[in-house]
């Protein structure tokens, strides 16, 4: 198991655990270095660094994962120690997530003329307090036993392209990789084999500011991994990497610190946010 997972969601986003119950099973695994990386969303980041004050071994990374698509397909890109409290940053995030349930609601119209019927106040309820997604509503389809597994829901239904799917809010990796940029952070490709071309869009991210990568991502192959190891190195990026956990099925999900991370790319994002200045990655502030 890796010390260090720079990919977790909670349930700010569409995790299952809250930001401080993240914390703490992180803390029990032995890990020393985490990044909260919630949709479209940084409101985990002050909660979870609160959190890990009992915990003088674990350090949190702020982070966010921006939602966008192009002709690449659905690109996130993540946000390592951005200023989670940046105005601009902070106003776009929320025209995200207003769209998102925007977006929830079509789906949910979508399904019932397929005859799935949803109650609305109940995927609300599923989410909280975080951002409603394609999860809450495959977890409200489990429930009322349209499907038997969740995985099923985004197969035969929310997948892209699937009957049920609704495009999202358009806002396209550039922007994405420049508002980080604008807001303190680090720009990281997330999951870089989710699009369709992947070296392609690497290289023109590239060009408008991308600093790395994730290369050791949950479920990637050694190959695939090597080869997007050996990408970074092409485009003198850095290497990114975590499990992206949710935690909406632990007995079938990679646990927080399962994927293999090497320290030195921890190391690699740290040194990079501290040569660039960022306050977030101070010893005074990520240290303390």
């Amino acid at each position: 198991m890796s010390k260090a997972d720079l990919h977790i969601h909670t349930t700010v986003s569409d995790g299952k655990y809250s930001p401080e119950e993240i914390v703490r099973k992180a803390a029990e695994l032995g890990l020393t270095v985490i990044a909260i990386a919630d949709h479209d969303s940084v409101d985990g980041i002050e909660p979870a660094m609160n959190a890990a004050q009992a915990f003088p071994q674990l350090k949190i990374i702020p982070n966010v994962e921006i939602s966008t698509e192009d002709a690449a397909g659905d690109v996130h890109v993540l946000g390592y120690f951005i200023d989670h409290t940046n105005a601009e940053l902070k106003s776009c995030l929320a025209t995200f997530r207003n769209s998102r349930q925007t977006r929830a609601q079509r789906m949910i119209a979508k399904l019932e003329d397929l005859g799935i019927k949803l109650e609305w106040q109940r995927v609300q309820e599923l989410a909280g307090d975080g951002t409603i997604g394609r999860p809450h509503i495959a977890r409200s389809m489990l429930e009322k036993g349209y499907i038997s597994t969740l995985g099923e829901a985004f197969d035969k239904y929310l997948a892209h392209g699937g009957p049920a799917y609704v495009e999202r809010y358009k806002f396209t990796p550039t922007e994405a990789v420049e508002l980080i940029l604008r807001s303190d952070g680090l720009p990281v490709l997330a999951h870089p084999f989710t699009a369709n071309e992947p070296e392609d869009l690497i290289a023109k991210l590239k060009a408008v500011g991308l600093v790395g990568i994730e290369a050791y991502y949950n479920g990637y192959t050694a190959d695939e991994v090597q080869s997007l190891v050996n990408l970074a190195n092409k485009y003198n990026l850095i290497t990114g990497g975590g499990t992206d956990y949710h935690g909406l099925d632990d007995n079938k999900e990679t646990m927080i610190g399962g994927a293999d991370f090497p320290m030195e790319s921890v190391e690699q994002i740290i040194a990079l946010a501290r040569q660039r200045g960022l306050k977030a990655a101070s010893p005074t502030v990520f240290l303390k």
